[in-house]
């Protein structure tokens, strides 16, 4: 140990030196946190090294994981655990003296996702290292990554997340390997003596540059590559045009281009913002495919050997152009037939779906996909018109039917009916979303490919969410049952029978009571709320979207406030704090009401003492891996009240579950899992069933406004957003959101339920309330989730993939 301490001090010493021209003694923070991670990533690209070549002498199948999205976190603690480093570098800062904290508080954070799709990209890397299976994932390299939320005046504000100011320390640039992508232009068919080929014309070339980050998994040799893409203006400065006095071209040139990888998710609430998106899709699939096909050539020379050597899984649907852009790559470029090309597709993609709302299952005008990607667009309405004949063939006389399942019709490209056409596999995400997409999302296309579809639920990696996020529970679980669950999940499990040991009971207690305090300490430092540590938890943390219902929770807040002001003996078994964390779309103006709201009901809250005593609501700004990392080891209740249905699967509630946390929660997504796993008295389900939802959407029999007429609690917690009785708004304020919840709009009024599971919500919350009051039995009610939660491992969701899907070979 001592050895191994010595010689790491040595190594940071001499990048010092080297690379700063600094000693450990004038070093800055900066400094002392770049050659520390520098010292971890040689390690990672070292084993890079052996095991790529590996890959290449047994000519294995590697897996290309394409996703717009991929939501890393800061890396430097979950790569030391996962090196089995982190005790030996502790031990080195405090030998220098160097707090080990101030290197985490350095460390930028890679938010190049909005959420569950792009954390699950992560933890899917770290799994797939961990059980050594070669794979390289492929996204963009935004240069500004999700917003970073500020609440002003109790209103979200967004401001650019510049995650490369100080560069990045564990990605290397692959300029040598860059491709060129190719946006609008002609294509003409031109006749040789070989027969016809297509030639793309008076293109506008956009360069995509390689930026490699390698992600070890658990005690592996075999780390990940994650190839993110930037993109960048071909030509440089163009003397030509500058001597001609073009200014405005080349300026033009060269924003149009670099916007490309400028910011994950530009708003596409207008044309030029959609037409941005597209082209961002395109560049992330084009680079790929192109790099995966020069790569193939390059290891075993034949093309037509590429489905015993590469799968591609696209994660969602906006990597869906990769299908068409891999024929056209097959076509013109490798010199194969349609039906040899088309059929190469079939074998290689596979397609995750991710969301059950139609409206999420994108589409493009087909006019813009045939002016900004011609030769793609040749490609799609030809996969469109064969696949049409084969609909005729079967569903000749249902014409709407057909129209559709068509990949293109009514004037738009459908992703998704690309995807299922096309692709070998489509999963769902969880085992309600699988059976949902077979009976309602895609029931016609089940009807005609029943073997493509399958489920496999999702997963997390409990070395980031217990071990880094949660050392002190970690450490407890290491002390009984070792430290083997950190890669067998299974191992979990053996905390079962310490549910019933009052001395473990009372540890686990206490870990929990430390990481109030630790969050309690952190809001008030970083936002001046106070929390009473002593209260209970009540914790939603998600992306802000209608259907995760955080409105349910504000009405039954506003209803709790009217029981306290309104009824002097109104009393709850145990003060409460409610915290909410979560960002909105920045172009989703319903969203940013609802946090709005929030922030409101908060105040009203705070305004009356006997409230004040009693409940507390907050909520924390600028919702991030490294806050959940803080947030989720404190609650102690789960909130995970989507509309049953809608979620395909989650991954929050696991991430709860896993830090002792207990669901109160629908039937929905995982939920279901969740309780098959602790039984029903660990966990606490309300509301309507994702089948109810299904028939009241089906035979529109569903009228909220009955609800509000004839439930005086209900009437009286809705009046509260337009009475004039929220400090700090007009009356007026939230005007849309009582219209939405008892008329609708465009839609049906009250679209997501609220008011339908209002009151199995009030009965669950009191139940909830009720249980926590014994606080051995809830203890032990949080030591079985976490029990249980081996089971959400994310090597088990990678597992399953494997056998199911991709059928690699470890290395």
């Amino acid at each position: 140990m001592k050895n191994r301490i010595a010689k790491i001090k040595g190594i940071i010493e001499g990048k010092l030196k080297r690379h700063y021209g600094r000693t450990l003694e004038n070093a800055s923070d900066e400094d002392m946190f770049q050659v520390t991670a520098m010292s971890v990533r040689d390690i990672m690209l070292e084993r890079g090294v052996g095991a790529s070549e590996t890959v290449k002498k047994k000519g294995q199948k590697t897996l290309c994981y394409l996703s717009a999205e991929f939501l890393m976190g800061r890396a430097l603690v979950n790569n030391l655990i996962n090196l089995g480093l982190l005790t030996e570098y502790r031990a080195v800062m405090a030998e220098i003296g160097y707090p080990f904290e101030k290197l985490e508080e350095q460390e930028m954070e890679a938010a190049l996702g909005n959420g569950g799709l792009g954390r699950l990209a992560a933890c899917f890397l770290d799994s797939l290292s961990t059980l050594n299976l070669p794979v390289t994932g492929y996204g963009i390299r935004y240069e500004y990554g999700m917003f970073r939320q500020h609440i002003v005046d109790g209103q979200q504000t967004e401001v650019p997340d510049d995650w490369t100011a100080k560069g990045d320390i564990w990605e290397v640039e692959r300029r040598e390997e860059q491709v060129e992508v190719h946006f609008d232009g002609t294509v003409e068919e031109v006749w040789t003596d070989n027969g016809m080929t297509c030639e793309h014309r008076d293109y506008q070339t956009v360069l995509a540059v390689p930026h490699d980050m390698p992600v070890i998994g658990y005690d592996s040799h075999t780390p990940a590559t994650l190839r993110l893409w930037r993109a960048e203006c071909p030509s440089g400065f163009d003397l030509h045009s500058f001597n001609k006095g073009d200014f405005v071209c080349m300026v033009r040139q060269k924003e149009l281009a670099e916007s490309i990888s400028k910011v994950l998710y530009p708003q596409d609430n207008h044309m030029t913002g959609r037409m941005l998106r597209l082209r961002q899709y395109y560049f992330l699939a084009s680079a790929t495919m192109q790099c995966i096909v020069r790569e193939h050539k390059k290891r075993f020379g034949d093309v037509r050997t590429l489905s015993d050597k590469i799968v591609i899984q696209i994660n969602d649907l906006h990597p869906a152009l990769a299908i068409p852009e891999l024929i056209r790559i097959l076509i013109d470029e490798e010199d194969l037939g349609w039906d040899d090309a088309y059929a190469m597709a079939g074998r290689v993609f596979n397609y995750t779906n991710h969301t059950v709302m139609q409206e999420a299952l994108a589409a493009w005008p087909e006019h813009v996909l045939r002016t900004m990607l011609p030769r793609v667009y040749a490609i799609v309405s030809e996969i469109s018109e064969r696949f049409s004949r084969h609909l005729w063939k079967i569903f000749s006389q249902d014409r709407e039917k057909i129209n559709r399942l068509a990949v293109i019709a009514d004037d738009e490209v459908r992703m998704a009916n690309l995807c299922v056409a096309v692709c070998h596999r489509v999963n769902g995400v969880s085992q309600l979303h699988g059976r949902i997409l077979k009976t309602r999302t895609f029931r016609d296309f089940y009807v005609m490919f029943p073997g493509k579809f399958t489920a496999v639920t999702n997963g997390i990696t409990q070395r980031r969410w217990l071990a880094a996020a949660n050392p002190d529970l970690c450490a407890l679980i290491s002390d009984h049952i070792g430290d083997k669950f950190l890669r067998d999940y299974n191992e979990l499990e053996r905390l079962n029978p310490l549910a019933d040991k009052p001395r473990f009971l009372a540890d686990f207690a206490e870990v929990k009571r430390g990481n109030k305090r630790r969050l309690a300490e952190q809001v008030a430092k970083q936002q001046g709320i106070v929390l009473d540590p002593d209260s209970v938890f009540d914790v939603q943390a998600k992306r802000l979207h209608e259907y995760k219902r955080q409105m349910l929770k504000v009405l039954h807040i506003l209803y709790l406030y009217n029981c306290f002001t309104s009824d002097a003996g109104y009393a709850l078994p145990r003060p409460v704090t409610f915290l909410f964390a979560a960002k909105a779309s920045p172009a989703y103006w319903r969203a940013k009401s609802i946090i709005r709201l929030i922030n409101a009901a908060a105040a009203l809250v705070e305004s009356h003492p006997r409230t004040r005593d009693n409940i507390r609501v907050a909520f924390l700004e600028n919702y991030n891996v490294s806050l959940a990392e803080r947030l989720i080891p404190a609650a102690d209740i789960s909130e995970q009240i989507s509309t049953a249905g809608y979620e395909a699967s989650g991954t929050g509630n696991m991430k709860f579950m896993l830090n002792g946390a207990v669901t109160l929660g629908t039937m929905d997504g995982a939920n279901v899992e969740i309780f098959e796993r602790v039984g029903q008295d660990n966990i606490f389900i309300f509301g309507a069933s994702a089948e109810e939802i299904d028939r009241m959407e089906t035979d529109n029999s569903y009228r909220p406004k009955d609800l509000f007429d004839h439930n005086e609690d209900i009437r009286a917690a809705v009046s509260r957003l337009v009475d004039g009785t929220l400090p700090g708004v007009a009356p007026d304020q939230f005007q849309d959101l009582y219209q939405s919840l008892l008329f609708g709009d465009y839609d049906r009024a009250d679209r997501y339920f609220l008011l339908y599971d209002f009151d199995a919500y009030r009965t669950a919350f009191e139940n909830v309330l009720a249980a926590y009051t014994d606080e051995p039995a809830w203890t032990k009610r949080a030591v079985i989730n976490t029990a249980g939660a081996g089971f959400f491992s994310a090597d088990r969701t990678i597992d399953e993939y494997n056998r199911q899907i991709w059928g690699l070979r470890p290395i």
